[in-house]
């Protein structure tokens, strides 16, 4: 029930609205009944009616933002972890490649023995387990992404292409492809007559 002077506001949209919510009226001393509340999702902030079918749409629509939002940041998560493991791995790694390259040496001058011999093999073992592969051999194609090109060797008349004539160093790579170091060779260019041979 609205007093004559609310309803004069009322009726004029540019006014503003005081509605005396006190619960006990100041000039009876009376207990007021509550005053009825609209059944929640009939009514806006602005006073229109929104159907409670808009509202669940509105409402599944802002549920499904959020859980994309959600599953997006998990996947971000984990690749960004899945990184930070594998540059971990690739630090590492690149860190002991001196190390395997004094137990090759050692192992090719026959020092590799008795107990150090273990160790070797133990360390091998582990850049194994850890992803770690040895590439680079003589008479594979020279390929400049992954052999770095120190000598030019004598031309090979065997072959069709470049080839590895010698290894000075081998080269290592993660198991996913990237290089830590390139093999470093000596490179033999195919001999004349194979490469007219090839080109025909």
């Amino acid at each position: 029930m609205t007093s004559p002077s609310e309803q004069r506001i009322v009726d004029d949209p540019e006014q503003v609205v005081v509605r005396d919510k006190r619960r006990i009226d100041p000039q009876s001393g009376a207990l007021r009944e509550p005053a009825a509340v609209p059944p929640e999702g009939t009514a806006s902030a602005a006073g229109a009616a929104v159907p409670e079918d808009d509202r669940v749409a509105e409402l599944t629509a802002d549920l499904q933002r959020v859980s994309a939002e959600y599953a997006n940041y998990r996947k971000r998560v984990e690749r960004d972890r899945v990184a930070v493991v594998e540059m971990a791995t690739a630090g590492l790694l690149a860190g002991l490649l001196p190390v395997l390259d004094d137990v090759d040496r050692a192992r090719q001058h026959g020092d590799l023995t008795g107990g150090f011999a273990a160790v070797g093999e133990a360390l091998e073992a582990l850049t194994a387990k850890l992803g770690l592969e040895r590439f680079g051999a003589v008479g594979e194609p020279f390929d400049p992404s992954v052999h770095e090109a120190l000598l030019q060797a004598e031309p090979d008349p065997t072959a069709t292409v470049a080839v590895c004539a010698e290894v000075f160093s081998p080269g290592f790579r993660l198991a996913g492809g990237r290089v830590l170091r390139p093999a470093r060779v000596s490179v033999a260019e195919p001999g004349a007559a194979a490469a007219a041979a090839a080109e025909q």
